[in-house]
């Protein structure tokens, strides 16, 4: 975790800074932060989209120039033709809905975070898919 937490200082957005590790017989296979696309202007350049239209957080993920960490660690993974199928992920917040669908689907086995983040039906289908999900006291 604490590499995840380290991982998070790279974030580039404003709200919340978020880092994951993805890890596989002990050998870290991948690492992620959120932020803008490769090559594109970062929020920290120009400005938060979600704060610009006053967005909550926890809602309409898709209105925000980022990717999250777990998504990064996914596409890193892909770029890079590594398999997540029965890794661990390390994560400095709870994955969203859309990020835990992504986990469950790569074959994950084990999620543990650091800080809560309000999405019961994300715990609903990782318990669904008896995926080991904990968060973890610092």
């Amino acid at each position: 975790m604490q590499i995840a937490t380290l991982v998070a200082e790279r974030s580039t957005c404003l709200r919340r800074k978020v880092g994951a590790i993805a890890v596989k017989d002990k050998r870290i296979l991948a690492t992620g932060y959120n932020g803008a696309p490769a090559g594109l202007a970062h929020c920290l350049e120009i400005g938060c989209l979600r704060e610009k239209l006053q967005i909550p957080s926890g809602e309409r993920h898709e209105l925000c120039r980022g990717l999250h960490a777990e998504q990064n660690v996914i596409i890193q993974c892909a770029v890079h033709g590594v398999s997540l199928q029965g890794a661990t992920i390390y994560c400095t917040t709870q994955p969203c809905l859309i990020c835990t669908k992504m986990l469950i689907n790569c074959g994950i086995k084990e999620i543990y975070f650091a800080e809560g983040y309000p999405d019961n039906l994300a715990q609903e289908m990782l318990k669904e898919a008896q995926i080991t999900f904990q968060k973890l006291t610092l």
